[in-house]
């Protein structure tokens, strides 16, 4: 498993704005995911990306946007064994505009970077993660362990498709 991959699953889109439409182009989505028992709630900007009910998306929270590599150690000036993949990574973090660099983010249609803020537990071994997404909410409701990679105060990469 790609470590920068915090988690990941397929929801399957059940109602848009349960409580009414609030903004103009912003919808609350609730989903469930029928492998894992678990539900999203999230908002989503629907004039950047349309949702539907019954549309099954794919849901990954990640720490960073780069592709994990095959690692190639090179001899620094240092003396100091460092990973070649990693450098030039490092060195190009700064360009994911450029064609090819978009890593990860190349494979999915809406991609919001964004804080968890919140971790509540609730009975069962069920847990309640939130994050928002430049006001943009989240809360994912599911058994502790699918999530135990998420941690407050980590800033993360929500991507779907």
């Amino acid at each position: 498993m790609d470590p920068t991959n915090l988690f990941d699953t397929q929801f399957v889109v059940s109602q848009i704005d349960p409580d009414g439409k609030k903004f103009d182009r912003v919808s609350r989505i609730i989903a469930s995911s029928p492998s894992l028992e678990m539900s999203l709630s999230i908002d989503i900007a629907t004039d950047v990306w349309p949702v539907t009910e019954g549309q099954q998306l794919t849901f990954q929270l990640a720490s960073t946007l780069k592709k994990e590599t095959a690692a190639t150690k090179v001899e620094g000036a240092d003396g100091e064994t460092q990973d070649a993949a990693a450098q030039a990574a490092e060195r190009d973090a700064w360009r994911l505009d450029q064609p090819g660099n978009g890593g990860i983010a190349d494979d999915f249609d809406y991609v919001m970077y964004g804080k968890i803020y919140r971790y509540d537990e609730k009975v069962n071994d069920e847990v309640t993660v939130y994050g928002s997404f430049g006001g943009l909410m989240m809360a994912l409701t599911g058994n502790f362990r699918h999530m135990s990679n998420i941690t407050i105060g980590s800033n993360v990469y929500l991507l779907m498709r």
